[in-house]
């Protein structure tokens, strides 16, 4: 049969792999135990580390690092992999046309240069330009590119200043007074400021560094800043009419007694907006609807999967694998059962959009459309009554891009939620130190020997000892990690946020300030969530405590980098849970024409990384200069890797049109502050009062320069200017289209769950969709 073929296929695939799966287990072995090298020391003697055993680590991490780009350079050229490599190009070929051609692909499995590793996937990523990454995947993948960008400039000339001056100062220091011929068996404190005299002279070459560093920066960052605001404004103007330019969300709509919300809508903006009022589209509460449809879709994909495997014959293997072969014959089961859901579906659309709709499921919001962007623009900039909680008008979000179960919440119930989400994200960030203090514990023998005796004897197995102090306090505190994104996710969608793009906007910040405090300041400042508290309730010494804290860090730091960042954009493009979980999933579908799911790129998770280690860098520029080199390989690695991803892996599922670049600034900035803190208090320590003086000005210059950039900027990532907006409505008077243009308009904003429901019956394949958008 040909689904047992096809089965037989998958588990020779998944064999072929099998070699490879000792050496990534032990890979990630490895990973785990350098990057937790460092979680089980807490006092100054137990975080020294000698500079062989740094460069040890370093090559370990970058055989790791080719090992997996050899692996994927390999693995992407397999036609079966195509669902994990490549799953874009994969989609669009299956949207065209599902011509069944991918058995004579599989012919091709033995062809020896399929099994060559090759370098032409990083020559197609770094060819493909700027404006064509644009075309293909947003603005939004181009701010996320230009954030390696930017940080490759700053960390490139800082790496210059810091390798070629700071680092021979530092080295030159004897502060430590280590023997200087020693090199290999030196203390990496040996190349950081604390090896230079206090009170010396060179500390000034430092100061100077700082000065020009924060120009770098400055500069770099208002080039980036306009860049990405030209391409932003002309990106509107190339871009044909599109509804969320025309609408508007109201909400707080006031009711009136006898009167639906459509009607009290229409009535207010035809008397208001009598020149430029077209349509309005009232939300309804459809959770009921959009339950049956979801129920209604899993079941038509078992009933195409069943139909499929009937037509074939290949009832076999179900029964070799023990699967329940009488449920999957009974089709005419389904079809009933998909029936009656149709039905349901119907029923409760017509009670909401009939000639008699049920008003008590209509919510006070609505999108209201108008016949210019500029009218738009002028209800959605002014105040519409004279309550200021009611007619609140919002930007609409593009229709993919709606949030529709956030309606439903008033004015005064979205307040409190905020509230109460910052309340949570606040208790989660501080109570967090508390698995932090347990895997630290657990990374201590002799603590963890205090806390479990028993243990004892098992502890001191070798095997176990380098097991438990190696393995588990990075795994274990890695999945604590890995749940903070999605959690923050979750906390932001409660706030009642319209659009799923404003959510992750929201949960990105979120998790960049949890990353600072609990990976940063957690590490920095040891003690309990109350001491670190304190410490900033007593500002005057916020300097002179970080400039003791921060710098006996740096090991930790780098070795962070090394294993985190490097180990991380590695997987990324490797991919091998994913791979793994695609062949396992083989194994069990025997559906080849099932729609390829593409994945978006989690910009709430991966731009708070990205962010925090260019924080690393800005913080230990002047301070542990050796840490730069590191940096700037992985921004150099991760602007090639994500590059090819976004071409070929990911796809936007909606555009926030280059409004995370503002996250991007704003922490930038706090990093340049925190460096200009941190060395304010280390001239202080150093004995040189007048550079802590003189440094004084630096934070205030920052801080300025970012308001300017504020007024300059920010405003053009909030709205489009009035000399854009009227400028594009002139051109589309030209427009032959745009009466069409209008009549889409009226329907653009309805709620998926009113569209009618269309089953194919006369369809077997997985691609006809159950829901048809004709209206």
């Amino acid at each position: 049969a040909k689904n047992l073929t096809s089965f037989l296929t998958t588990c020779r695939r998944l064999c072929s792999f099998l070699p490879f799966l000792p050496l990534c287990s032990a890979t990630t072995y490895f990973c785990n135990l350098n990057s937790s090298f460092h979680l089980e020391v807490k006092k100054q003697s137990e975080r020294e580390m000698i500079l062989s055993a740094l460069l040890t680590s370093v090559g370990i991490n970058l055989g790791l690092c080719f090992l997996f780009f050899t692996l994927y350079s390999v693995l992407r050229k397999q036609p079966w992999n195509s669902a994990v490599y490549a799953p874009r190009q994969l989609a669009k070929q299956t949207r065209r046309s599902q011509n069944g051609g991918g058995d004579e692909e599989e012919d091709d499995f033995f062809n020896f240069d399929m099994l060559l590793p090759s370098a032409g996937w990083v020559r197609r990523a770094w060819q493909v330009s700027e404006d064509e990454l644009l075309c293909r995947s947003g603005l939004d993948a181009v701010v996320f590119i230009r954030i390696f960008v930017f940080s490759s400039r700053v960390f490139a000339i800082g790496g210059a200043i810091g390798i070629f001056v700071l680092l021979p100062v530092n080295y030159l220091g004897n502060q430590l007074s280590i023997d200087f011929y020693d090199l290999p068996n030196k203390n990496l404190e040996t190349f950081s400021i604390s090896n230079v005299n206090d009170g010396s002279n060179w500390l000034w070459v430092h100061f100077s560094a700082a000065y020009i560093f924060t120009g770098v920066v400055c500069y770099l960052l208002y080039y980036e800043y306009n860049h990405i605001s030209l391409r932003r404004i002309a990106s509107f103007h190339s871009s044909p009419p599109q509804p969320r330019h025309y609408t508007i969300v109201v909400r707080g709509i006031p009711s009136s007694g006898g009167r639906s919300f459509s009607e009290t809508v229409q009535a207010f903006f035809t008397d208001n907006h009598p020149s430029t009022y077209l349509s309005h589209m009232v939300v309804h509460r459809t959770s009921k609807i959009r339950s049956l449809i979801k129920d209604a879709e899993k079941l038509y994909k078992t009933l195409a999967r069943v139909k499929s495997q009937s037509s074939q014959q290949i009832n076999k293997r179900d029964r070799l694998l023990g699967f329940f072969r009488g449920r999957d014959t009974d089709v005419s089961h389904y079809e009933q059962k998909l029936e009656d859901l149709e039905r349901n579906v119907r029923i409760e659309q017509h009670s909401l959009t009939g000639e008699l709709p049920n008003t008590s499921v209509e919510v006070p919001a609505a999108f209201v459309s108008f016949k210019s962007r500029f009218g738009a623009a002028v209800a959605l900039h002014m105040q519409q009554g004279v309550d200021p909680t009611e007619w609140l008008t919002e930007e609409a979000p593009e229709p993919r891009d709606i949030h529709w179960s956030s309606f439903s919440s008033s004015f005064m119930k979205r307040w409190i939620s905020r509230i109460v989400v910052v309340v949570a994200c606040v208790a989660l960030t501080i109570l967090f130190l508390i698995p932090v203090v347990l895997v630290q514990g657990l990374a201590n023998l002799e603590q963890l020997e205090t806390w479990f005796p028993f243990l004892k004897g098992i502890l001191d197995l070798t095997i176990v000892s380098q097991i438990v102090t190696g393995y588990l306090p990075s795994l274990i505190l890695q999945l604590f990690l890995y749940l903070v994104p999605p959690v923050m996710l979750m906390l932001s969608s409660m706030e009642g946020y319209l659009s799923s793009s404003s959510t992750e906007k929201s949960a990105c910040t979120k998790v960049l300030w949890f990353t600072i405090w609990n990976i940063f300041f957690a590490n920095v400042l040891s003690g309990s969530a109350f001491h670190q508290v304190n410490i900033f309730l007593e500002p005057k010494n916020i300097p002179k405590i970080l400039a003791e804290a921060v710098p006996g860090q740096a090991t930790f730091f780098i070795s962070y980098v090394v294993t985190s960042g490097w180990t991380k954009l590695s997987s990324e493009i490797s991919q091998l849970t994913s791979l793994l979980w695609s062949y396992v999933t083989g194994v069990f579908s025997s559906n080849d024409d099932e729609e390829i799911d593409v994945p978006k790129l989690p910009y709430h998770s991966e731009i708070p990384r990205i962010l925090f280690f260019g924080l690393l860098g800005t913080t230990y520029f002047f301070l542990a200069p050796l840490i730069l080199p590191f940096l700037l390989i992985y921004f150099c690695i991760g602007y090639i890797t994500f590059r090819n991803q976004l071409l070929n892996v990911y796809e936007p599922k909606y555009e926030t049109n280059g409004r995370f670049w503002p996250i991007v600034h704003g922490s930038t900035i706090f990093s340049l502050i925190l460096m200009h803190v941190i060395a304010i208090g280390i001239f202080g320590l150093k004995k040189l009062p007048l550079a802590a003086t003189l440094t004084v000005p630096l934070p205030i210059l920052t801080l300025l320069f970012n308001e300017y950039c504020r007024r300059r900027f920010v405003p053009l990532f909030q709205y489009y200017p009035t000399e854009s907006i009227v400028k594009k409505d002139k051109e589309d008077q030209n427009r032959p289209n745009m009466a069409e243009f209008y009549d889409k308009l009226v329907t653009a904003y309805r709620d998926p769950a009113l569209l009618p429901v269309q089953y194919a019956r006369n369809s077997s394949s997985l691609s006809s969709p159950l829901l048809n958008s004709q209206v």
